[in-house]
């Protein structure tokens, strides 16, 4: 069963485009260290504080696998440590989804 790992940030409004800039540089490590990624996605009317990350794995042994390959990823801590360092991230959520199959 595949699992899509749907993030939702609450992110500081006036940091939009450092949160942006990091958004960007997962596009590259996230499907390196083994996530699908399906997309960032960033505010554009309306709230201007939540932006939204999409990652699927093939079930949730491929997610762990990917979060200890992400955790021993250059890239990916100066990507973390970016963040930190800018305080751009005021709060995040992991909800696990699966998806909705037609019936036998």
């Amino acid at each position: 069963m595949s699992i899509t790992v749907f993030i939702r940030y609450r992110i500081d409004p006036f940091k939009r485009d450092v949160f942006e800039h990091y958004a960007q540089r997962w596009l590259s490590i996230i499907p390196r260290c083994g996530g699908n990624l399906i997309g960032y996605f960033m505010p554009h009317e309306g709230t201007n504080d939540i932006a939204y990350g999409l990652i699927s794995f093939d079930n949730l042994a491929a997610y762990e696998h990917y979060r200890a390959t992400l955790r021993g990823d250059a890239e990916g801590r100066a990507n973390f440590a970016l963040a930190e360092e800018h305080k751009l991230i005021l709060g995040e959520e992991r909800t696990f989804l699966r998806s909705v199959v037609a019936a036998p």
